[in-house]
């Protein structure tokens, strides 16, 4: 049956939200963050003087980074979310719903400078460990047995590193010297109309001609070797006589007509051209530091040796493992070995547990006769087969144990395919350094935070299904009394 409503149109002013559902995923996980913990670290970004408008709080700010991160949307969505929707703003410490925009969606930007990836690492482990039962429980409960704590290790650590790539298009060497020669060519046009001289006569870039030798090899189908090394050629001396008539233009005008990233990406593009020179005078294809992105310099390519990625473009990250949540140890722009991380991953794991783990789970890079010596001298289990030739005859209970050493690697496994697959650690759309570190060290938090918001879930549904039965079991009487 359908009861056509009376009014058609419900009048703003009537409609009302009521009361926010204590067991709403925004109102749990609100429960879950330490807000208070960390805000005076963060007021230290600003300065004691009563001068201009008050800053955001700290609540808003990071609130609204894991909305953000959480929902996978732009910094505009999000706003507007927040706008929309009342049990975000109590999210981020609203005592009032507001139809107004709490701040501009470039206030992000600055969230992101102040909260950096070294912050948001201490609150990703202080939540964990606000909300789980670790090591220090752990502790007092032995000492009151007379244990000595220091003498047993407990827990399994899971360590592995992976690379988060940034947002830029897969980089050649003529493709990078065509944007470089295209940036000097816009600033020879600025510089040039600062000159007040009346007799003043342009410098020649011909860029036309240049423009069409590039597309005469990129639009190739097939590139001979010979022929992109030709291509090369003619863009170096496109953009050594552009930069020439740049430091002719500047020296009479100086450089005040161009903006603070305008003279940033000049400096960019000589070491660049630095680079690509001294890669074709040598025949070689490779080179220290080597700069991939005009717009975004401190991305350094990182060869992992995956099938169908061999080389990626990003930041390469260090992570480690303890009971299903996942903590961000490490991250560098440059190559880094990871096995050389494997101390420092276990020290940190005895700062935060207050023991040293009984098993370390990792991949091969990381069994070096060094990390083994060390893990034996703790009295700490190191997975997978030893160094050597392998033995001719192996126990079924050896073969056993390194069958399940490698199924407890897939927790850690299965954290990256997480964050890549469900949050933004494939793709980090940030392009300044600091503000992808924090991107990315906020998508390690949400994944715990995911999986708080999981372990909630699953106590209530438990709790639930244990009244259920205890219902069932009174006799009919109570039942119907109790109804």
């Amino acid at each position: 049956m359908y009861r056509k409503s009376a009014e058609e149109i419900i009048a703003t002013e009537k409609f009302e939200f009521g009361k926010l559902s204590a067991d709403n995923r925004w109102v749990v996980m609100a429960k879950q963050i330490p807000w208070t913990e960390f805000e005076e670290e963060y007021a230290k970004n600003f300065s004691d003087k009563d001068h201009g408008a008050p800053a955001k709080s700290f609540r808003m700010a990071l609130g609204a980074l894991i909305i953000k991160e959480r929902l996978g949307m732009s910094d505009i969505e999000t706003v507007e979310q927040i706008k929309e929707n009342p049990y975000l703003q109590y999210f981020l410490g609203m005592s009032t719903h507001s139809n107004e925009a709490l701040f501009d969606a470039s206030m992000l930007v600055h969230f992101r400078k102040r909260i950096d990836g070294e912050l948001m690492n201490k609150i990703n482990r202080k939540m964990v460990k606000n909300n789980v039962e670790m090591g220090e429980e752990i502790i007092e409960k032995k000492k009151s047995l007379g244990e000595n704590s220091e003498e047993t290790n407990r827990g399994k650590l899971i360590l592995d590193a992976t690379c988060a790539p940034a947002d830029i298009s897969y980089p050649n060497d003529l493709g990078l010297l065509n944007q470089v020669r295209e940036h000097t060519e816009k600033v020879i046009d600025i510089l040039y109309s600062s000159v007040e001289d009346e007799n003043k006569k342009k410098p020649k870039t011909y860029r036309n001609t240049a423009r069409k030798d590039y597309l005469e090899v990129s639009k190739k189908r097939r590139v001979t070797k010979k022929q992109r090394r030709k291509g090369i050629k003619k863009q170096l001396q496109y953009i050594k006589r552009n930069l020439a008539h740049i430091r002719l233009l500047g020296s009479n005008t100086g450089f005040g007509m161009l903006s603070a990233q305008q003279h940033k990406k000049i400096l960019v593009a000589s070491e660049i051209y630095r680079q690509q020179l001294s890669m074709y005078e040598t025949k070689s294809q490779r080179i220290d530091y080597r700069i991939v992105s005009l717009s975004q310099p401190h991305i350094r390519p990182i060869i992992r040796g995956k099938a169908g990625n061999a080389v990626e473009f990003g930041a390469k990250l260090s992570a480690s493992c303890v009971n299903g949540y996942v903590f961000l140890d490490r991250i560098s722009w440059d190559n880094f070995n990871e096995s050389g991380d494997l101390k420092m991953q276990v020290e940190e794991f005895k700062k935060y547990t207050g023991f040293y783990p009984k098993s370390v789970h990792a991949d091969k890079i990381y069994r070096t006769k060094e990390n083994r010596a060390w893990c034996k001298e703790k009295g700490i289990r190191f997975s997978g087969t030893p160094l050597g030739r392998p033995p001719k005859n192996v126990s079924k209970e050896t073969k056993k144990q390194a069958q399940l050493d490698e199924g407890v690697r897939n927790c850690i496994e299965g954290k990256f395919g997480e964050g890549k697959r469900r949050f933004s650690l494939d793709r980090v759309m940030t392009k300044l350094a600091n503000t992808s570190e924090t991107t990315i060290a906020i998508t390690f938090l949400v994944m715990n935070l995911s999986k708080l918001l999981r372990q909630f879930c699953r106590l209530f549904l438990c709790l639930f299904q244990k009244r259920i039965f205890i219902l069932h079991s009174l006799p009919p009487m109570i039942i119907k009394s109790y109804a």
